[in-house]
């Protein structure tokens, strides 16, 4: 696995420094960035709405048990109709802590794996249906691949991709294996981001036209804790934002992306690196490495419809953590940070009586409260879900969500809520607007992941068993 991560990295490395295949490439016409989107191989077919054949008992092997990895293996426990088959890690006594989970909830210990090269072994086992990968950022999409190539559905932790190369492996690998292939976007489940997704689509906002998200976070507690200082390596020679998907996931489902509307143009520019470079100093010695991130990156997306985007990155400056997480439609809007508000004004409330409805300040608590219980999204209603997340945990409780409902669909053989699309298009923010700062914030024109079939289904639903 270090080879891989190795490998991960020079390619990275290489972008980094203006290398791009020309398939996957751009080109730059008229003061814009405009990028490739190669036509589909004849043996690939699209995977919008894409549902496999139900598995009665979901099998799982996980890959990446250091940060994300125990609590996934945690989760898991609590899933009826899901098996933990195997485990693996580059380091055994991963996996041995691994199995001690499964010791204390009184579950037959799985097979495991270890060493660079371990994932391969684990992939080919004819007793997997799902991979679950929590490993660092560059080998993502390398292991996704091998284990789509293997007959495996899979999961991946966010970012999905690192380059637009990567994300087009994901998308052909997908339609060419008939594997799903869903990021892990665990704010997409939290609750106040389900229960104004709700909202959005009983119309309580009118037309939404512009949403914003971020991923704000002092990771100065944290740096450490990478294994061989992956993260702020990548930091260090990368501009852009490269953690978006925690922004972009959450208003992307608000805006139908690729389900009626796509992103068509974006716009990136950063700060200079003082933080980080104070920060990187700190940890290797004054001068010792050039800080490339700047300590903030703001980007600007606008959709084909109309719609604008604003995302934002910082994870080196002091600050409450932060998502933003905001929506402002025709007829209100809803803000998350850093207190959760509701502005509404004309919206017709079911079971909520509120009059004088004004969408000029945000409502009492209380009666933000009463509708945000009112409009509880239809998936967290189901069998007492929302209880069972907050009882098990996991980020509030979204975690879990997001895993029940990854096995619940893959049991019942339904579309995921999240596709191959998802997880490219909120990933490909990585590298584009880190080429659009490059070209001093020039414009970019997205690709297409889905080929020109982006208004081919009618708006984000989450299927359930009728």
């Amino acid at each position: 696995m270090k080879k891989l991560l190795f490998a991960a990295v020079a390619a990275l490395l290489a972008f980094s420094c203006g290398q791009k295949t020309s398939e996957y490439g751009y080109t730059i016409k008229d003061n814009r960035i405009v990028y490739n989107t190669p036509p589909r191989p004849a043996d690939q077919q699209s995977m919008l709405g894409f549902a496999c054949d139900p598995i009665e008992n979901v099998r799982v092997g996980f890959v990446g048990l250091g940060m994300r990895g125990p609590g996934a293996v945690e989760r898991f426990c609590y899933l009826e109709d899901a098996t933990i088959t195997a485990l693996c890690d580059l380091f055994p006594d991963r996996v041995e802590a691994a199995q001690q989970i499964l010791d204390e909830h009184g579950i037959p210990r799985a097979a495991e794996y270890s060493g660079e090269e371990g994932y391969k072994e684990l992939c080919a086992r004819d007793d997997i249906d799902l991979v679950y990968l929590a490993v660092p950022w560059q080998l993502h999409t390398p292991i996704a691949v091998y284990a789509m190539e293997h007959g495996k559905h899979v999961a991946i932790e966010v970012p999905a991709a690192t380059s637009i190369e990567e994300c087009w492996a994901l998308v052909n690998t997908s339609e060419r294996t008939r594997r799903h292939c869903m990021m892990l976007e665990n704010c997409c489940y939290d609750f106040f981001e389900l229960t104004c997704l709700n909202m959005i689509q009983e119309g309580l906002f009118g037309e939404v036209v512009h949403v914003e998200g971020s991923y704000c976070h002092n990771l100065e507690p944290y740096w450490d804790r990478y294994q061989g200082d992956w993260r702020m390596k990548y930091n260090r020679v990368h501009h852009g934002d490269v953690y978006p998907t925690h922004g972009i996931g959450p208003v992307c489902q608000d805006l139908n992306i690729h389900r009626g509307d796509k992103m068509d143009l974006l716009v990136s520019m950063d700060t200079g690196a003082f933080k980080g470079q104070e920060t990187a100093d700190s940890r290797y010695g004054e001068g010792a490495y050039q800080y490339a991130n700047g300590d903030n990156t703001s980007t600007l997306i606008r959709t084909r419809k109309g719609k604008t985007i604003l995302v934002e990155h910082n994870t080196v400056t002091p600050q409450p953590y932060s998502r933003m997480y905001q929506v402002a439609g025709t007829k209100g809007y809803a803000d998350k940070y850093p207190s959760e508000g509701l502005a509404l004004g004309g919206a017709d409330l079911k079971d909520v009586d509120i009059e004088d409805l004004d969408a000029e300040q945000f409502m009492s608590p209380e009666e933000r409260d009463a509708i945000m219980a009112a409009y509880q999204h239809p998936i967290t209603r189901e069998g007492g879900l929302a209880e069972k997340a907050r009882e098990v945990g996991g980020h509030g409780g979204m975690d879990f969500i997001m895993d029940y409902r990854l096995i619940y669909c893959l049991h019942n053989g339904l579309p995921l809520d999240q596709d191959v699309y998802d997880a490219a298009e909120w990933s490909s923010l990585v590298e584009l607007t880190e080429v659009s700062i490059r070209h001093g914030s020039m414009p970019v024109v997205m690709p297409d992941f889905t080929r020109g079939e982006w208004n081919r289904l009618d708006g984000l639903h989450f299927a359930m068993v009728k």
